[in-house]
């Protein structure tokens, strides 16, 4: 199946006046246009392309590269505001539509805004919207306290910065925990502070410090720290080896380990575990 607003590998099966026919595995053909037809070719070569729908509402494939693709978070300029709605550059022939419903503040061209890339259901069309928080849920969340996350600036508020955590979930990093300046659109890393009863996000910059991380990784720090730096455990250690040195489980061993390499405090090696110096 060719999926719309993403790159698909297809394989090229006949040339046409007006470009190439390519299809997928289950024969389901897209047209890319002379534009993007490459100066080598044979009927069977493979090409990865971006699919979307050209101005007739048709599938098109092109070589070029768009700024954002379907279910996924850029900053993209306003070209033109028309009646329906605005129309911004995200770096093919046809621009992307965003309808006025979709807007938390009216657009205006040459403005910059941070926008979700989605699926119109009901016109299977690929359609832009800046009401951004429709698109993340905090209800069922995978993220523990201290885990590295990825972040994406959304807007300020009162109280500080509201940010996009993992492209699915809403954090908010306090005045206080903001120590450089942020744009709407910066992609970052960042560390879950902490995760409230209500699942709100909690969200620092940067590294926290092993003394303020979770206990299990601060003890094995600990334990490194007098021991000059070296703990012959691995994960292939056994159980009984971990309890002796360390006094928890291999499966909190493991986790605490993965949380301490993120943060790049200690190295792994085949003979054990060094602090990082």
């Amino acid at each position: 199946m060719i999926k719309i607003g993403e790159y698909n590998t297809l394989s090229i099966i006949r040339e046409a006046q007006q470009g190439l026919y390519i299809a997928d595995e289950e024969g389901n053909e897209v047209l890319l246009p002379n534009r993007y037809v490459p100066e080598d070719f044979k009927i069977w070569d493979k090409l990865t392309v971006f699919v979307y729908l050209d101005n007739e509402e048709r599938p098109v494939a092109t070589t070029d590269k768009p700024y954002i693709t379907k279910d996924n978070f850029a900053v993209l300029r306003c070209n033109q505001v028309t009646d329906f709605g605005a129309f911004l550059d995200w770096g093919l022939v046809k621009e992307l539509f965003c309808p006025f419903k979709e807007q938390v503040v009216k657009m205006r061209v040459g403005q910059w805004y941070l926008v979700r890339c989605y699926l119109d259901e009901a016109s299977n069309r690929l359609v832009a919207s800046s009401k951004t928080n429709r698109f993340l849920d905090n209800s069922n969340l995978n993220i523990e306290k201290f885990e590295e996350v990825d972040l994406i600036v959304s807007h300020p508020s009162e109280i500080g910065m509201n940010v996009i955590v993992n492209e699915a979930h809403s954090g908010l990093i306090f005045k206080d925990d903001l120590f450089k300046e942020l744009s709407i659109g910066d992609r970052l890393k960042g560390i879950v502070k902490n995760v409230r009863s209500d699942n709100k996000l909690d969200i620092m910059l940067g590294q926290i410090g092993y003394r303020n991380i979770e206990p299990n990784a601060e003890l094995i720090m600990g334990v490194l720290e007098t021991h000059d730096g070296f703990v012959p455990l691995t994960d292939k250690s056994s159980p009984d080896e971990i309890k002796k040195w360390l006094e928890m489980s291999k499966k909190n061993f493991k986790k605490a380990v993965g949380n301490l390499y993120k943060q790049q405090l200690i190295e792994i090696k085949p003979d054990g575990l060094y602090l990082k110096v």
